[in-house]
Order: C-alpha cells, then sequence, then structure tokens
C-alpha cells in the first residue's frame, strides 16, 4: 500500500521537482527531496495543514512566494520528466523514507554549514549541499505517520 494516493501526473509532477531541486546530489539526494514531499502532504499540521494532492504541495505559496523556489525560478522544473526520475518519485510515493529526510519536512541548501535549527524546526542532518529540518518534538505527529 503506498504512502499516499496519487496519479500518473502526481509521479510526473514530483519527478519533475525532485530533478529540479536535487538533480546535482543523485538518486539519493533526489530520494530525499520527494521524501519531504510526502512528508509534507501526510503532516496535515502548521504551514502544511490542508493540503491533500501532491500538487498542493508542489504549488503551495507561503508568505507570498512558492515554497519550492524550482516552481518559481527552476527551468529544470518545467522540462519533462525523465524515466529515472519517475521511478524515484514512485520510490518516495510507495514507501521510500531514510535520514536525514525520514521526518524532514525542511530542507535548504545554505551555502555553507547547516544551521542547528531552521525557523525555529531542528535539524535532522545534511546530506551533500542539503540541510533537512523535522518537525519540534511534539508539535506535528503528522510527520512521523507512515
Amino acid at each position: 500500500m503506498p504512502r499516499v494516493k496519487y496519479t500518473d501526473k502526481d509521479v510526473d509532477l514530483m519527478a519533475r521537482m525532485m530533478r529540479a531541486e536535487a538533480e546535482g546530489e543523485g538518486k539519493l539526494g533526489m530520494l530525499m527531496v520527494g521524501n519531504v514531499i510526502v512528508n509534507r502532504l501526510k503532516a496535515n499540521c502548521g504551514d502544511f495543514e490542508g493540503l491533500t494532492s501532491v500538487n498542493d504541495v508542489i504549488y503551495q505559496v507561503q508568505g507570498g512566494n512558492y515554497s519550492f523556489e524550482a516552481v518559481q525560478k527552476g527551468n529544470v522544473f518545467y522540462q519533462r520528466a525523465r524515466g529515472v526520475e519517475k521511478r524515484l518519485a514512485k520510490q518516495t510515493l510507495d514507501y521510500w523514507r531514510q535520514h536525514p529526510s525520514k521526518f524532514a519536512l525542511w530542507y535548504f541548501n545554505p551555502y555553507g554549514e547547516c544551521p542547528p535549527t531552521w525557523y525555529g524546526q531542528p535539524l535532522s542532518g545534511q546530506f551533500k549541499q542539503h540541510c533537512y529540518y523535522e518537525p519540534q518534538a511534539n508539535t506535528c505527529e503528522g510527520a512521523y505517520r507512515w
């Protein structure tokens, strides 16, 4: 049973986002970005309350900007999804989770060391250039759902 319900369009959209955000970090980096997308969909708390689809997560606007920079600025995001990214997207939608993105709801590339917190959320770890952040303890049980 998949972690979330999804369509072929969701797989394509996720694949494009994973590539746009983390292609330079290889397959594992793209899987981690995909996992954050799934976590946001499952969390149903805080900034991610009421999101009901992959489309909702990827096109979410917060503070007047898209949550994912690639939607606004990424020419890679608007290219066709390739088979390898589609397979990776399906993996995250179906079952894939791994530290440091396992429970993460946020990530970013600080172009330097990872700060210990980001918007008050604790660092869960780093993979290559991206820092991953989980919700503070007891603030978002949905982030920990399978």
